[in-house]
């Protein structure tokens, strides 16, 4: 039977905001997976922007990316609702993130690591 813990994304100090520094790829590391490819990481990733403006939000997630714009002042904006990914057996996966504007927008979230 499998187990499910839960984590502090690998990019956050303590479980805090992480704040996305970058504004073009590379991204700011916000989680990477571990390396075995049979367990699995849930992702859920909840974005706040603290600008005035609406800013792009560009998730690189995998191989590919997800991008939105996080409306101005707003809290908990759903961005990842429990995604997965696995490392690839000898190497763990990341999840980058960057943004329009530097500093404006912090990702918040945790992980639910499936074992089996």
């Amino acid at each position: 039977m499998a187990t499910i813990t839960k984590h502090i994304l690998s990019g956050s100090t303590y479980g805090q905001p992480i704040s996305v520094a970058a504004t073009g790829t590379p991204g700011t590391t916000i989680h990477t997976t571990g390396t075995s490819a049979t367990i699995i990481d849930e992702i859920w990733l909840y974005a706040t922007n603290n600008d005035t403006l609406a800013r792009y939000l560009t998730i690189e997630y995998g191989a590919g990316d997800i991008t939105l714009s996080i409306p101005s002042k707003s809290g908990l904006t759903i961005i990842l609702a429990g995604l997965v990914l696995t490392g690839s057996g000898s190497v763990g996966t990341a999840v980058k993130a960057f943004a329009s504007s530097a500093n404006q927008i912090e990702l918040s979230g945790y992980v639910n690591r499936i074992t089996p």
